[in-house]
């Protein structure tokens, strides 16, 4: 069932009528289902080995309500500073299902994530080892750690979110990976524990994904020749979605079958950190035509929302679907338009050349699987306040993150002494 589908002529998530709620709660606002979290979650979760903890990945979308409804379906949490590990704990997700990563964790944060009893932290340099080690015997503890490992494979996606190549800041190269165990091994406060591997996100290939698990496997003997006890393999997350209609999207049961046979080989136990994949088809970002603009050589369709809410189009170039909100009837006219926003940049682009039936002002949109890296990644550029956020559980519907008035955002600024007056 999609949660966001026509109901009588116009769109819905789940039993929430579009139109009505952008009404109450105002545009730009981000919607997210409970039931397409339930369901994307279940299904990834089902298709792992039993016993794997699924730590979803918190920097996709970490609105308290939707971690909250991840945790309550038994979620851990993959993390990456210590806001991300404090929303996590706030939403009821227990320390012992949160994983920590990262290549430029403090030590502040690793005091945080020690004292909270997480774990594992994942380990992405040798500095980072022995930092580590040094709040961990402050603290009179024990660390528990896997290293990331940099396999050098391609995962074939946008360079901006490849991160399993030897060009990328992320991870111990592996032709150092075993010097790197040994230096943990020798450091009193760190309990090795796992190895961890991340190629990227928005993998739509399998192969490279498999890649990187078998280099990992192999790795695992080698270690565990070396003397260590590899108890468990961190397998990242990255698997995509399709954002554009008719896009290859990756078999999750395929995955799950590799995920099995690694299991099985090395008798470990699992993590798996999806993010995109849980949340990004759950949610979208509703907008409202301010004005449709002719222009020399284009029409522009101006909306409210702007590429401070949603940056992904103007950060990877990426492919977003724009839907009227009411359902345009068979043989209405349409018209060819650039999708833009109301920031002060050319960049404010969500999409170019789209052929859409013809919008006048006031018509809703809706910007689809915007549901990961949109909220999470807004700012208040132009000092416009992000889009709300509100959540559907079937027919109810609540606000979960307010929208700022131009007031409350001005008045976080603080004028030093010199200036009052």
């Amino acid at each position: 069932m999609n949660p966001f589908a026509y109901r009588v002529g116009r769109m819905c998530a789940e039993d929430v009528d579009l139109a009505e709620l952008a009404d109450q709660a105002g545009t730009p606002l981000y919607v997210y289902s409970t039931a397409a979290l339930r369901r994307r979650f279940e299904g990834f979760s089902g298709a792992c080995p039993p016993g794997t903890l699924v730590a979803y990945s918190v920097k996709a979308n970490g609105n308290l309500a939707v971690l909250k409804t991840l945790a309550r379906l038994g979620a851990g949490a993959d993390v990456v500073s210590s806001g991300e590990l404090k929303r996590a704990l706030a939403a009821g997700i227990p320390a012992d299902k949160i994983v920590f990563s990262g290549v430029g964790k403090s030590a502040v944060e690793m005091r945080l994530a020690l004292e909270a009893g997480i774990f594992q932290f994942n380990v992405e340099s040798e500095p980072e080892l022995e930092t580590l080690n040094a709040v961990a015997r402050d603290l009179g503890r024990e660390a528990p750690v896997a290293i990331r490992v940099n396999p050098d494979v391609d995962a074939g996606t946008h360079a901006k979110i490849t991160t399993g190549t030897a060009d990328t800041k992320f991870g111990i190269p592996l032709d150092r990976a075993i010097q790197a165990y040994r230096h943990a091994a020798r450091l009193e406060h760190l309990k090795v524990v796992g190895v961890d591997v991340h190629i990227g996100s928005q993998i739509h290939r399998l192969e490279p994904f498999e890649a990187a698990c078998a280099r990992l496997m192999e790795l695992v003997r080698q270690l565990r020749n070396d003397g260590h006890e590899i108890s468990r393999a961190d397998i990242g997350g990255g698997l995509g979605i399709g954002y554009e209609s008719g896009a290859t999207v990756p078999d999750v049961q395929a995955y799950g079958r590799i995920a099995n046979r690694l299991q099985s080989e090395l008798g470990v136990a699992l993590i798996a950190e999806p993010g995109r994949y849980i949340a990004a088809e759950a949610g979208l970002l509703l907008a409202r035509v301010r004005y449709v603009k002719a222009g020399a050589a284009k029409t522009f369709a101006i909306l409210d929302a702007g590429m401070n809410d949603l940056l992904r189009p103007a950060l990877y170039g990426a492919y977003h679907e724009i839907v009227p909100v009411t359902e345009p009837g068979s043989g209405l006219a349409s018209e060819t338009y650039d999708i833009v926003g109301p920031v002060c940049e050319t960049a404010d682009l969500f999409a170019s050349g789209r052929i859409l039936p013809l919008l006048e002002r006031g018509d809703l949109v809706a910007i689809m699987a915007a549901g990961a890296y949109g909220a999470a990644m807004s700012s208040a550029y132009n000092s416009r306040p992000p889009a709300a956020e509100v959540l559907v559980n079937g027919a109810d519907w609540s606000v979960v993150r307010p929208r700022l008035s131009d007031d409350a955002l001005v008045a976080l600024d603080r004028l030093p002494a010199w200036l009052e007056g």
